[in-house]
């Protein structure tokens, strides 16, 4: 009687400890399973990628991928809630539990693996130049060295190019903004020549005035944009990789490049490989 008497403890306790803990699930894959729901980290403030629009919907690249990995994993539109991740609290929002997965212009680094699981990569970019459309005098990198050149504070592309041109280069023709949407202004007035991040970000925002800038198109950096998920979640990391794959393969990939990035769509032409590990 006492045996069987602790057997039932045991199981209310189990009972107990999975209902304060919601499903319980130690995968993305559980949880989405059970739940229906998932909350995920995008940016807000990104035109083509992570764009909060007026009458509060989210649109851009990047939510697009979030809508077609969550209905992969068995989540509708109507069981996500977007929230705000910036560049500085991603990591922190998958570790505390805040977020399920961040979708976020978010690079695959050695570092951020420590920490967290990617999935992906899901498109791969790098650091590139725009310019007006009727600019001919920069061809790359090297044409910035007499060139004012803009870029937003906090972001490691001013300071890859203030490594590559030294501390006087930097102060005399860098100008940093608060941010790139900030920059064009400034460009399209000829305050300064260029601006210079992410080709993705440079074309989300220029794709909303279409034909004023263009993109030079040669990268001089690699940045793979991935889905960051909790550390060791293997199970998640393999579905969401097979979410990505069939978004590739259907044609889904393509579609939301173009309908994002407009003009600026034909930069970015094929699918990366999805780095399973």
């Amino acid at each position: 009687m006492r045996f069987a008497a602790g057997l039932l403890a045991l199981a209310a306790l189990a009972t107990g400890l999975t209902a304060c803990g919601g499903s319980g699930s130690s995968s993305i894959v559980d949880k989405a399973k059970d739940d229906k729901k998932l909350t995920i980290g995008v940016k807000i403030d990104q035109p083509g990628w992570g764009l909060k629009k007026p009458d509060g919907g989210f649109a851009g690249f990047d939510v697009d991928v979030a809508k077609y990995v969550a209905k992969e994993l068995g989540v509708p539109e109507s069981g996500i809630t977007f929230k705000e991740a910036q560049s500085a609290n991603r990591e922190p929002f998958i570790q505390q539990g805040q977020v399920d997965m961040v979708i976020a212009t978010y690079s695959i680094t050695d570092e951020r693996k420590k920490k967290i699981s990617f999935a992906g990569p899901y498109l791969v970019t790098g650091q590139d130049i725009l310019v007006r459309a009727d600019d001919t005098s920069i061809t790359g990198v090297e044409s910035l060295k007499d060139k004012k050149v803009c870029g937003a504070q906090g972001s490691s592309s001013p300071k890859r190019l203030a490594d590559k041109f030294g501390p006087d280069w930097e102060a005399k023709n860098l100008t940093q903004q608060q941010g790139y949407g900030a920059c064009l202004p400034l460009l399209e007035n000829k305050q300064v020549d260029a601006i210079s991040t992410d080709a993705t970000i440079l074309a989300g925002f220029a794709a909303q005035f279409p034909g004023k800038f263009k993109l030079v198109g040669q990268p001089f950096s690699e940045e793979r944009y991935g889905i960051g998920i909790k550390l060791d979640d293997k199970a998640g990391r393999d579905a969401i990789n097979n979410a990505i794959e069939k978004f590739f393969k259907d044609g889904s990939w393509r579609k939301a490049i173009d309908t994002n990035l407009g003009e600026f769509g034909k930069y970015f032409t094929t699918p990366p490989s999805v780095d399973r590990y």
